[in-house]
């Protein structure tokens, strides 16, 4: 009953055009920014501690223009509920699918990785969109089962599978003998339990999920970036597909691991803005 009232307020405000919608997300920048704070000691502290090259100044110019982003991003997740295909399409330009295409046709599977960075919700429709193999969303589920229940339901209006992480394995096995995407978010904090591998990213002592790289190993199946980066005009963007791994059998342990969380900081450092620095990502500390 609570899901079927909570999804039910969603996808009525999702009717809403995106010029409404952003007239709700410049009110909420004034709340969550200018009233509130919402997170700011997070995401200042954040900023600071990523970019010491940085002076004051410079941090909150990214740390306003974070603020001013991240509403956008509240009311287009909100659009997913009811947005059209053709929408869907016209919104998020797919730069280079045959990118993806190509391993399909040889007959392999993708690993893809992508971050909280843009809209990478947005990214899992178009992804659905653009063709007909099955497409995992591995995700961490959320605490509140109310709205892991919505956020997934409504993920999967164009026919992507949502997996919990502990349930990769598998659903990999059911498909391993048809060609699949499986997309995974590569910048989400652990917990212990789940990964004891540290490396630097954006200048700090990191842990971080050696999941993707452990996959691609077993199943030896290429390891291919999403990137989702903004267009100059609101509510648009373009996405463009790297393989960052052909053979993984190819590279010593958590090599893999580097070169997609590399990557993923050379697209924050590119545009510090548009990732979510409101997310307390560096909670965890080596254990003595």
């Amino acid at each position: 009953m609570k899901e079927k009232l909570v999804y039910g307020l969603i996808y009525i405000l999702s009717l809403l055009p995106f010029w409404c919608l952003y007239l709700i997300s410049d009110f909420l920048y004034l709340l969550i920014f200018k009233i509130f704070g919402y997170r700011k000691r997070v995401v200042y502290e954040n900023l600071r501690n990523s970019f010491p090259e940085k002076n004051e100044d410079e941090i909150h110019a990214i740390a306003k223009k974070f603020y001013r982003y991240f509403p956008d991003l509240l009311v287009e997740s909100i659009k997913m509920a009811s947005i059209s295909a053709k929408e869907v399409r016209e919104r998020i330009e797919l730069l280079n699918p045959e990118e993806v295409y190509r391993h399909i046709n040889a007959g392999k599977s993708v690993i893809g990785v992508t971050a909280h960075y843009c809209n990478w919700e947005l990214a899992i429709h178009s992804l659905s969109l653009m063709m007909d193999t099955p497409e995992l969303i591995i995700y961490k589920p959320l605490n509140n089962k109310v709205f892991n229940t919505v956020h997934n339901k409504i993920r999967t209006r164009f026919g992507a599978t949502m997996v919990p992480m502990k349930q990769i394995l598998r659903h990999i096995v059911k498909l391993k003998n048809q060609p699949h995407i499986s997309m995974f978010v590569s910048d989400q904090t652990p917990t212990y339990q789940d990964s004891d591998y540290f490396m630097e990213f954006l200048n700090q002592d990191t842990l971080v999920f050696t999941g993707t790289e452990r996959i691609a190993r077993l199943t030896k199946n290429p390891v291919v970036f999403c990137e989702i980066r903004r267009k100059a005009k609101r509510g648009y963007y373009f996405c463009k597909f790297t393989t960052l791994v052909e053979n993984p059998d190819a590279y010593p342990e958590h090599e893999i691991t580097h070169i997609q969380n590399q990557f993923t900081e050379q697209i924050i450092r590119d545009e510090p803005a548009y990732w979510l620095w409101s997310h307390r990502r560096w909670k965890r500390k080596r254990r003595n």
